[in-house]
């Protein structure tokens, strides 16, 4: 590429990866690149990522999606955290919500004060001060002044992906029907020159955007970036999803049932469920697997169950070379807290900020592989704490998780929080304070002390303080309308949408 051409940028693969790095390249550069998505229709995508995260918000309205608009295509309900059930203990759970619990000090957070609030004989949880999970639990929402309420979606993935094509097709983005042959390299610098497709033809680029799936034709089987496997964090390697009609309202937020070598999902969106279960095939095989998920449905199966074979963990390299992984040909985090579109959606935005206007800087590529790889590790901390904070010892499944070494940056964070009640968020980490405290809390983590600033309330301004909070959280959600009524005036998808 000479430094006054476009920069040619193809992308290998279709699906939500695929058409979310379409979208947001053509919506923020138009005609200033030359943009095209090879894809063939005779090759299926996963298409299991129905539970998302709040910063999917900032993604759709830097793309100037209108919300209903979107909502109505997608078949989409509003997702206000999971519930995690027996995974402390069984008959046990507890709620991750989004949002933040009562009301910081500066010096400290609010759980703090909570805690001094035990130690003085409030009895209330932890629970009561959060807005979000109070809501979800009584299956209620609205938009409320401020952005108070913080929330994701629910949807159907393969419509997000139409939507998002009709999107990247409006603003220049050309797109390819065709199965990928061969991927050509240059011989003296090993970078990729073209696809070659079925038919001879060749689609020559630039820089390549690898959304090929688990495949990972180009940054793997093309530059052989290496692979770091995470499974003796992570041991599950399984999943297989079916969705069934809906039986009841939808509520707002997903369900995270735990098994004996595993755990099932629930996600409703507005006419249908998605369901899951995801397991550790050398506790579970296959059939059992599938057997115990049709066993475990509510309402009229609609597909053949989709079985998916996984191996956790990272590419090495997620940008090499011209070459950029996007999605799951960059690595696998399994979907207990709903990151994998969120990791396309930040490697597509880290891109468009680094993107080259001439030849590719290795600081750049330097950088690019830094973040990402930290993002993973910060996200896989995360997951790993769901598993390793138990009391199940009731399966081998559940007592290798208890008994597994755990990265010593999770240790910290555990040890931290146990011995003094302190969260720290580090850098642009994804999940904030909030979410590991009620994680923790919820997995039986509970410090053993406080910030002292607690203390200098006295009984009756600590009293006053946790009142108020209390129940400014019960009268806002007093005045919620419960989701599918919300739904029905804001964004209502037809019933012959339904996938």
């Amino acid at each position: 590429m000479t430094p006054k051409s476009k920069l040619r940028v193809v992308i290998a693969g279709g699906g939500t990866a695929g058409w979310m790095a379409a979208a947001a390249l053509a919506n923020t550069l138009g005609s200033a690149i030359d943009l095209t998505l090879v894809e063939s229709d005779a090759i299926g995508t996963i298409g299991v990522g129905e539970s998302t995260i709040p910063p999917l918000l900032l993604f759709n309205r830097l793309l100037g999606i209108n919300e209903p608009e979107f909502m109505r295509a997608t078949q989409a309900t509003f997702k206000l955290g999971i519930k995690f059930e027996n995974w402390k203990d069984v008959g046990d759970s507890y709620f991750h919500s989004f949002g933040a619990a009562g009301k910081d000090h500066w010096s400290a957070g609010f759980q703090h004060f909570w805690l001094a609030g035990l130690k003085r004989g409030h009895p209330h949880s932890f629970d009561d001060y959060s807005l979000e999970l109070k809501a979800a639990l009584e299956g209620k929402f609205a938009h409320l002044p401020d952005e108070r309420m913080n929330y994701a979606y629910q949807l159907d993935s393969a419509l997000y992906a139409k939507f998002l094509r009709g999107k990247a097709e409006g603003d220049g983005a050309r797109r390819i029907e065709g199965r990928i042959a061969e991927v050509e390299l240059d011989s003296a610098s090993g970078e990729i020159t073209a696809l070659k497709l079925d038919g001879e033809r060749r689609i020559e680029g630039d820089l390549f955007l690898d959304c090929t799936g688990f495949r990972a034709l180009l940054i793997e089987g093309a530059l052989h970036a290496g692979f770091d496997d995470w499974t003796h964090y992570l041991p599950c390697d399984s999943a297989i999803a079916v969705q069934t009609a809906s039986v009841r309202p939808a509520v707002p937020y997903t369900r995270a049932i735990a098994h004996d070598a595993g755990w099932q999902w629930r996600i409703p969106l507005q006419h249908r469920q998605g369901n899951g279960i995801v397991f550790c095939s050398r506790y579970l095989d296959r059939e059992a697997a599938l057997e115990r998920l049709l066993g475990s449905v509510e309402g009229e199966v609609l597909t053949q169950p989709n079985h998916i074979a996984y191996r956790t963990g990272v590419r090495r390299q997620q940008w090499h070379k011209n070459c950029v992984a996007v999605g799951l040909s960059g690595g696998f985090m399994e979907p207990l807290e709903s990151t994998s579109i969120h990791l396309i959606q930040r490697a597509v935005l880290r891109l468009i900020r680094m993107l080259p206007g001439g030849k590719i800087s290795p600081r750049d590529v330097t950088e690019f592989n830094e973040q990402t790889f930290t993002d993973m590790e910060q996200i896989r901390d995360f997951l790993v704490l769901h598993y390793k904070a138990t009391n199940r010892r009731d399966s081998a499944f559940w007592r290798q998780c208890a008994a597994m070494a755990i990265p010593e940056s999770l240790e910290q964070k555990i040890e931290l929080f146990r011995e003094t009640g302190r969260v720290f968020r580090k850098n642009e980490e994804l999940f904030a304070e909030n979410s590991w405290i009620q994680v923790m809390l919820g997995q039986g983590i509970m410090p053993t002390s406080y910030h002292p600033v607690a203390d200098k309330l006295r009984q009756d301004e600590l009293d006053r303080f946790l009142t108020m909070l209390r129940d400014g959280v019960s009268q806002t959600v007093a005045g919620l309308p419960q989701q599918m009524d919300y739904i029905a005036n804001y964004c209502a998808a037809k019933q012959e949408m339904a996938a």
